[in-house]
């Protein structure tokens, strides 16, 4: 029987509806995960096209590996989206808690305080994930099908603005994080290391669809 809270077995009419909702949850970090979700599938795509073809032979070993990889991020991106969702709904029922005590106060403070590490941590490992899926487009790009290689480019596309959309994530959570929570300092270095990675990497990528379609 299929789940209704769970975003993975939502038809995509429902799903897509759900963003557009007044609700809260999904939201742009659970639509982050998917796009990445979805070029990972993409470069599996271009690995199922291309193992097996005639001239593939000798990188038949890589091809598998990085379809393979591509797999595992898959799963990872999609229940990443999930806990997106369940991170944000635990940041929102935190902040609803009540205030009328010191020891309320200080319950819901630390209740706030974990839910937002949470919601930050999750759109970071998006772009870490989504991160792996670009670097797999580009090194599939050349080896695919070449009839293929667009959907490399896609793969790339979708990547990188899954690593964006991840980190828009995480920058809005970290001014609520505690200024002597290693977090704060850590991701804060991540979003401007996995930012530059996705630009560049985005660029070479369709270089290399580019030199494949002529």
């Amino acid at each position: 029987m299929r789940d209704p809270d769970r975003l993975a077995e939502l038809p995509t009419r429902e799903l897509i509806g759900r963003l557009a909702s007044a609700s809260p949850t999904p939201g742009g970090g659970s639509a982050a995960a998917l796009a990445g979700a979805m070029a990972a599938a993409l470069v599996e795509m271009v690995g199922e096209l291309t193992v097996g073809r005639d001239g593939a032979e000798a990188d038949e070993a890589a091809l598998r590996e990085i379809r393979s990889s591509a797999s595992a991020r898959r799963h990872e991106l999609i229940e990443l989206a999930e806990l997106d969702a369940r991170a944000y709904d635990a940041v929102i029922a935190a902040r609803r808690l009540t205030r009328r005590t010191d020891a309320e106060r200080a319950a819901r403070s630390l209740r706030v305080a974990d839910a937002t590490r949470e919601a930050t941590e999750i759109p970071l490992r998006v772009a870490e994930a989504a991160a792996e899926v670009l670097r797999l487009a580009g090194r599939i790009a050349p080896l695919g099908n070449p009839h293929a290689v667009s959907d490399a480019g896609v793969a790339a596309r979708l990547a990188a603005a899954s690593i964006r959309g991840a980190l828009l994530n995480v920058r809005i959570n970290l001014p609520s994080l505690a200024a002597e929570d290693p977090l704060r300092a850590r991701a804060g270095s991540r979003v401007e290391e996995l930012g530059a990675e996705a630009s560049w990497s985005e660029d070479q990528v369709l270089a290399a669809v580019a030199a494949v379609m002529g």
